[in-house]
């Protein structure tokens, strides 16, 4: 029936199939967006061709195509990953060149600022927004415990705007 292109055919072994082959599909990937994607491909790559469907069992068909599809999910998704961690990110500061004057006056202002902070406050808040370091890292290399980092850098901040006053929303580019 579902050869002659009956609808009710079609339900019906959606029906009877889709939660088997939901479970399959997510026994492996355990990400049920995906799982519901590949479902959806295979009942439309099934429905789109199933004037020249020979088929001896149905059930067969349908699970060796979810495992079929899942695989290639996992190597796309591997082939991903491996893109991306070749790709750099780039500086997230432009280069000197680049920086046009209200920035380099606000740069020259952040330095300033960071020159009158109190020693351990300073050396925090640099390695935070020079060297890129978290939370975690500096409190790592200081010997300190993270809330010290985390308030050491919300006392400089604080301190940042009320100096800066209207200025501190330029503040996202440091």
């Amino acid at each position: 029936m579902l050869k002659a292109g009956d609808n009710r055919a079609f339900d019906e072994l959606y029906n009877r199939h889709w939660k088997a082959l939901y479970q399959t599909a997510y026994y492996i990937l355990r990400d049920e967006n995906a799982c519901m994607d590949i479902l959806q491909d295979i009942f439309v790559w099934l429905w789109e061709h199933h004037e020249h469907l020979v088929l001896t069992s149905v059930r067969g068909y349908l699970t060796m195509a979810v495992k079929y599809k899942v695989s290639n999910y996992i190597r796309r998704l591997n082939q991903q990953r491996a893109f991306y961690g070749q790709v750099t990110v780039p500086s997230p500061v432009p280069a000197e060149g680049e920086l046009s004057v209200e920035l380099k006056e606000l740069k020259a202002l952040v330095i300033h600022f960071t020159e009158g902070l109190p020693g351990r406050c300073k050396e925090i808040f640099l390695l935070s927004r020079n060297e890129y370091l978290s939370n975690r890292q500096i409190a790592q290399k200081l010997g300190i415990s993270e809330k010290t980092v985390e308030n050491q850098i919300t006392t400089a901040l604080k301190r940042l705007r009320m100096k800066l006053g209207n200025l501190s929303s330029l503040l996202i580019f440091f």
